[in-house]
């Protein structure tokens, strides 16, 4: 992409600056959440990149380049279940990113490569650093973000202290939140511990770098990155500008998704210095970007079909919001809504459930959707893990793994435990696995070079047994008092109960393990969304949106 000559879009006439914080833990109970994320109507600014390859379009957008880039910092964010050091996790992800800069199907087409990577302590933050190797002379600084899942999208940083930011350059004091002064200092003073530039921090990577480069056209750095990533790629920004470099570059920042890092003092700063280009991208329906000056307006969520916050969500976000404890957050840069008349959303998550507004929150706000919006192609997925058999026996058994994503390079864990012996199918989609010892109930989860598989419900195994209990499909999803429903899942046996919320089903035919079909009970209110579940002696199902039942009255 060649952004010399380009300039920042105007704002849509309804773009307002939105006072918008750092990550902040949200949690609901213990539900696990699984979400099948489809896709969405594209919308993007027609703004276009001069210098790529072909494989997808002669000019793929800004939009579709740098989200590109800033998803592919999610590569490998999970740490192996079994363990493994910070090097180890820096070499895999290192290999994935690697494999997937190369991928001329990506909007990136192949004209990027890794120069600098680096997990801080803890694997608390990532950043890498890319050039382009289509002769524009470009580079692009990528900080990682959080993941899809409810409880990390807003992850608990210090908002209610705000911290001085000298680092910025700005002759003025300006002032930051201490989370995200913390985050960005993890990720400036971070190593690599790993090739390609071993034992350097990212600015002197981008010095090496930028020395190599040659001197026309002028090197031009993009900042960028998705939910927190965005956040701190606001600060690394005017930081990096404040400083001397071999062939000074020029500067451009697009975020996505992105909460502030900083008050008003921090954003006249940053409206001030000289951009290439100062967008942030947002879904319209996406809450972080919200948090945290105007959180309380996405409790009025979600225009039809839904869903709407529970009262439940609603005291969560009125609770959230106080956190800033006073202090005023405002965003920096250009506004670009897209998603504007919500096209775009989980159409399975749409009931007046907690479980289903924390499902289309993660949809809205995941990477995925965001390359979805702006029209690009979708990056490699990590392992997927959708059930396995059987669920329940001892060390040393045999099971056999099913999903999709799965490499010859794939490694399975079962818990904490490493499996040793395996073997992957070559269609990727089965993996057959000798259970390594271990006790009690656990996940069991594949790792790849592109990451981990999420934990699931139909993932589970039982040393010794029995079975987990597992609801996994309802037929029909919705009817009145008396619908006999067919229930789908594992672990199932005869004489098992099923509660319509709390309500017991009067009347239960077991079919096997996998299917049990209960009549609806009645309830006060015979217009709601209900979770049910499964009892097996004293092993309840988890709830989960795969669960819900609608009653449609009597």
């Amino acid at each position: 992409m060649n952004l010399v000559n380009l300039k920042a879009g105007k704002a849509p006439d309804n773009a307002e600056g939105r006072s918008d914080c750092v990550r902040s833990t949200l949690t609901v109970g213990s539900a696990q959440i699984c979400l099948t994320l489809p896709k969405g109507r594209p919308v993007s600014a027609p703004q276009n990149i001069r210098g790529a390859g072909t494989t997808m379009a002669p000019d793929p957008t800004i939009p579709q380049v740098t989200m590109t880039l800033a998803a592919l910092a999610a590569t490998g964010a999970t740490p192996r279940p079994s363990g493994e050091t910070l090097e180890q996790q820096t070499k895999r992800i290192i290999t994935g990113v690697n494999a997937q800069l190369s991928d001329r199907s990506l909007a990136t087409q192949g004209a990027w490569e890794l120069v600098w990577l680096a997990l801080s302590e803890a694997n608390a933050n990532m950043a890498y650093l890319a050039r382009s190797t289509n002769g524009s002379n470009e580079f692009a600084v990528v900080a990682r973000g959080t993941d899809a899942d409810p409880t990390d999208i807003l992850e608990d940083l210090d908002v209610g202290t705000v911290v001085p930011f000298p680092e910025s350059g700005s002759p003025k004091p300006i002032n930051v939140s201490k989370g995200a002064k913390d985050a960005f200092t993890r990720v400036v003073t971070a190593r690599s511990i790993a090739s390609p530039s071993p034992n350097a921090t990212l600015a002197q990577a981008l010095s090496v770098a930028l020395k190599a480069a040659p001197s026309s056209p002028q090197p031009t750095v993009y900042l960028t990155g998705h939910s927190l990533g965005g956040c701190i790629a606001t600060m690394l920004a005017p930081y990096l500008q404040a400083q001397t470099w071999p062939k000074q570059p020029k500067f451009a920042v697009i975020t996505y998704a992105a909460p502030t890092a900083g008050v008003q003092s921090f954003v006249d700063y940053f409206n001030s210095v000289p951009w290439v280009i100062d967008e942030r991208q947002n879904n319209a329906y996406d809450l972080v970007p919200h948090a945290w000056a105007d959180l309380d307006t996405t409790a009025g969520w979600y225009p039809s079909p839904g869903p709407q916050a529970t009262e439940e969500v609603k005291l969560l976000i009125g609770t959230i919001s106080k956190r800033t404890k006073g202090n005023v957050y405002v965003q920096p840069g250009t506004l670009r809504l897209m998603n504007t008349e919500y096209t775009s959303l989980a159409k399975n998550l749409v009931n007046k459930t907690t479980q289903d507004f924390l499902g289309q929150v993660a949809f809205q706000h995941a990477n995925s959707t965001y390359l979805d919006l702006v029209g690009a192609p979708p990056v490699p997925s990590p392992p997927v893990v959708t059930d396995m058999t059987p669920t329940f026996g001892a060390a040393g058994a045999t099971v056999t793994i099913n999903g999709n994503g799965f490499s010859q390079d794939s490694m399975v864990d079962f818990g904490h435990f490493a499996c040793t012996e395996r073997k992957v199918d070559p269609s990727g989609r089965r993996i057959t696995a000798q259970v390594p010892n271990g006790t009690g109930v656990v996940h069991v989860r594949v790792t790849n070079t592109l990451g981990t598989s999420p934990a699931i419900a139909m993932g589970q195994f039982a040393y010794g047994g029995p079975a987990p209990v597992v609801v996994s499909a309802v037929s029909p999803t919705s009817g009145k008092v008396g619908t006999p429903v067919t229930i789908g899942g594992s672990g199932f046996a005869n004489g098992a109960t099923v509660h319509f919320k709390d309500k017991a089903s009067g009347s239960v035919r077991f079919t096997s393990t996998n299917q049990i079909t209960a009549t609806a009970p009645d309830q006060l209110d015979v217009h709601q969304t209900v979770n049910i579940t499964v009892t097996v002696g004293k092993a309840t199902s988890p709830t989960s949106p795969a669960d819900e039942f609608t009653y449609t009255g009597r």
